[in-house]
């Protein structure tokens, strides 16, 4: 059994279908105040395996409390099986302290969601893999860069190199790269003196060459804006943006596309106006195997 929150709906009825599984009907809505209401509308068997699909992006609060209701109907239900799938899982960029005495946010949260009786946990490209180690059930991070390459296999006439923004999402694009046998990069900073920094291409030439840049979150838009003008700079002809998770701050979108990008694309771990790439069949591929 499926059962789809009100961020997610869309992306668990995929998932059901994937799995040949039925999706549950339920009753969401929210009181003038603010305040949320939920309710399963189906009969559930007390030995069925559930599966919850609900990101809690923006608004983090309110897709969080959601999810905590659904997970507490759960088990006024008396069912024990239920596997909690967040293809975006709010609170979890701070999974460290940075300050003294300020609230570990991913900590915080994996807490309340083991305390609501779940078995395991699935996301998708978790902000930290060390996320994970803040539970004590199992927690599955899931990678969406293969969905991510198909998708680029399937749309590009002409192989692209696959380019990170900076080196840290560089294991994004030498997994999408591997994939579509082609090349990969990232962007690098170099001081030329004490005042001047030139920021390019480590390895290889972008010159005359479609480039797709690669990030799991994009969320201002900056970094990409910066990547995007560099890229041109260098000679690129299309440059395409992809992410997985598409937070997209106010104009973030706009800010991308006036710096020349080509497209911008994301995954449904999150509702937006780029969320073209369906991460179902990767969610019900895992829960098939487990």
């Amino acid at each position: 059994m499926i059962i789809g929150g009100s961020a997610s709906q869309a992306l668990a009825s995929q998932v059901a279908k994937e799995l040949d599984d039925k999706l549950c009907s339920v009753e969401t809505k929210k009181f003038p105040d603010g305040e949320r209401y939920f309710r399963i509308k189906d009969e559930i068997p007390e030995d069925e395996r559930v599966i919850v699909v609900q990101s809690t992006g923006y608004p983090q609060d309110e897709n969080m409390m959601e999810l905590f209701f659904i997970l507490d109907t759960l088990s006024d239900m008396n069912i024990k099986d239920v596997i909690v799938v967040s293809p975006y899982l709010g609170y979890s960029r701070q999974e460290r302290r940075f300050k003294e005495v300020e609230c570990i946010s991913a900590k915080a949260t994996a807490k309340l969601i083991q305390t609501m009786g779940v078995k395991r946990l699935i996301s998708i490209n978790l902000h930290e893999e060390s996320i994970c180690d803040l539970y004590d059930i199992p927690v599955d991070n899931l990678s969406a860069m293969p969905a991510i390459a198909q998708h680029i296999q399937n749309t590009f006439d002409v192989k692209p190199v696959i380019l990170a923004p900076d080196k840290g999402a560089i294991n994004f694009a030498k997994e999408i790269a591997t994939q579509l046998d082609t090349d990969y990069d990232y962007l690098e900073k170099v001081r030329l003196s004490p005042e001047v920094v030139e920021t390019k291409t480590k390895n290889i030439s972008v010159k005359d060459r479609n480039v797709v840049i690669i990030d799991d979150i994009i969320s201002t838009g900056g970094t990409i804006v910066n990547a995007i003008e560099i890229l041109k700079d260098q000679g690129a002809v299309d440059v395409d943006v992809f992410c997985v998770h598409p937070v997209l701050v106010n104009d973030a979108v706009l800010k991308i596309n006036a710096a020349g990008a080509h497209s911008v694309q994301g995954t449904n771990t999150l509702k937006s106006d780029v969320s073209f790439i369906s991460v179902a069949k990767t969610i019900a591929n895992h829960l098939n195997s487990i």
